[in-house]
């Protein structure tokens, strides 16, 4: 049995999708039918949905969705949960939440599991909210559960100004950890040191093993948060403080390197990395568990918030992702879909 929470939910609703896979351009707006509700899920009726690098990945054909999960672009979104399945608690009805999704949230509704959502009190914007919930799992998981990252050690992020890398140096600045970034240039450099980076190294210009080198007098750091994969994992490894840990989330510079094995070794180095999404509802439920208690209350608190960069209405999202490959933007891109859902 589904609860709902008004009978005005559409039939239909306007989407972002598209036929096949390629460049910005290829997506389109659509009028689908709204998302059936499982026993453990919610739908949500969208007022933001975050924007981020594996949107772009699947659209382009190199990362398609787990079994199940719907093939709409879109892993987080903030909005009112409108219906839900049987197995949900009550109260969580008319509530706003903030949402990580398996798919669906480039959508006027979207459904995820209830224990995936957080809560969103009426003083938090909803569009900060919607940017949180990708970046923030990841980096608590990656950073704080694989990487191990503890108070007073160091760490380096590579793409400094990116949704995750702007995540990571709030975080590790709340928890004190000295956070050493990698930007493309000296105003990224400058807004990275804004959020809160110790150190902000312009990579086309300083060779960051050098600059890591001379900053920490030698020491290294403890642990990497490294997108770039490729070429840059012998040179992260140089990076590393002996017992140190190199977490990859991503390999947008290649997916094969050469390592001096010795090295890793005799300097007991960790070299470890996750994707969220195949991930069970098991493990994203405890992961949500653990953020709500320790990470969850900066940001409902206002001690944190996500940096923001520019909105898009739902039916510009190709312009979205255009500005996100052009590596233009500082922090997270977000589309904004309430008004776009209703009947038709």
């Amino acid at each position: 049995m589904v609860e709902t929470n008004s009978a005005t939910i559409a039939g239909k609703m306007q989407a972002i999708g598209f036929s096949e896979p390629g460049g910005p351009d290829v997506l389109r707006a659509e009028t689908l039918a709204v998302p059936e509700v499982g026993p453990k899920d919610v739908l949500i009726a969208v007022n933001f949905a975050g924007v981020n690098r594996p949107d772009c990945l699947q659209r382009a054909g190199m990362y398609p969705p787990p079994p199940g999960a719907s093939p709409i672009l879109g892993l987080e979104v903030a909005g009112e949960v409108v219906s839900m399945g049987e197995d949900v608690p009550r109260e969580i009805l008319g509530t706003r939440v903030a949402a990580l999704t398996p798919g669906g949230g480039y959508a006027g509704y979207c459904t995820a599991p209830w224990r995936h959502c957080l809560p969103v009190p009426e003083d938090m914007n909803l569009k900060a909210a919607a940017a949180l919930p990708e970046t923030l799992f990841t980096v608590w998981h990656n950073v704080f559960e694989r990487g191990g990252a503890r108070d007073g050690e160091r760490m380096l992020v590579h793409g400094g100004t990116s949704g995750i890398g702007t995540m990571a140096i709030m975080l590790a600045r709340a928890f004190d950890i000295e956070v050493i970034v990698t930007c493309g240039d000296e105003a990224k450099c400058a807004a990275a040191r804004e959020v809160g980076a110790n150190l902000a190294i312009n990579y086309r210009e300083e060779d960051f093993v050098e600059a890591v080198a001379d900053y920490t007098v030698g020491k290294g750091v403890n642990v990497v948060l490294d997108m770039v994969s490729g070429d840059y994992v012998p040179r992260n490894l140089k990076c590393l403080a002996e017992d140190g840990r190199q977490v990859t989330i991503a390999a947008l510079g290649g997916a094969k390197t050469e390592l001096f094995m010795p090295m890793v070794m005799m300097r007991r180095l960790v070299l470890t990395g996750s994707t969220l999404r195949p991930r069970s509802d098991a493990f994203k439920a405890a992961l949500a568990d653990e953020i709500a208690e320790n990470a969850w209350p900066l940001f409902t608190s206002g001690e944190l918030a996500p940096v923001m960069d520019e909105t898009f209405p739902l039916a510009e999202a190709a312009a979205a992702h255009a500005r996100m490959e052009a590596g233009e933007h500082i922090g997270k891109i977000v589309l904004e879909v309430a008004g776009e859902q209703g009947a038709t």
